[in-house]
């Protein structure tokens, strides 16, 4: 049954059994998760950071923002959750959600500079330039199993 409204609970760490129409949300390891609204039973992760998800908190209510999008799931769930209400919003075209996620890996390279950077050794015969990977690409390749 799709949900129009939920709770939240600031928590250390996620549980390891979800509860439907509760938002958890882990401030120290910038995590807030929850069950799809849609009530498919699925576990929606969302990670908070500059390029991804925003989380406000007003003192009663919280909103994340971009909206929720579950496009590779069978319920095909997209919503915003704003002041604790759930707001549903239409599906989208494949084309306008692959120009979406450019736009993610867009403003990921340019806020975490994916652009390899080159790191100036002491001059002479034997230095050379060393390529540094940004801090994006390495934890990129940490997080990939």
């Amino acid at each position: 049954m799709k949900r129009n409204s939920i709770t939240h609970e600031f928590v250390e760490f996620i549980p390891d059994q979800l509860e439907e129409g509760i938002v958890y949300i882990s401030i120290k390891y910038a995590t807030a998760m929850h069950l799809c609204c849609c009530g498919c039973g699925r576990e929606v992760s969302t990670q908070l950071s500059p390029t991804d998800w925003r989380l406000t908190f007003d003192g009663e209510t919280i909103s994340l923002h971009p909206s929720i999008g579950r496009w590779n799931w069978p319920c095909q769930a997209h919503y915003w959750i704003r002041r604790n209400r759930v707001e549903w919003a239409g599906k989208m075209s494949r084309s306008a959600i692959e120009a979406g996620r450019a736009t993610d890996r867009t403003r990921k390279a340019a806020y975490y500079g994916d652009e390899p950077v080159i790191d100036q050794q002491p001059t002479g015969d034997a230095a050379a330039p060393k390529r540094r990977d940004s801090l994006w690409s390495r934890l990129r390749r940490r997080l990939t199993f």
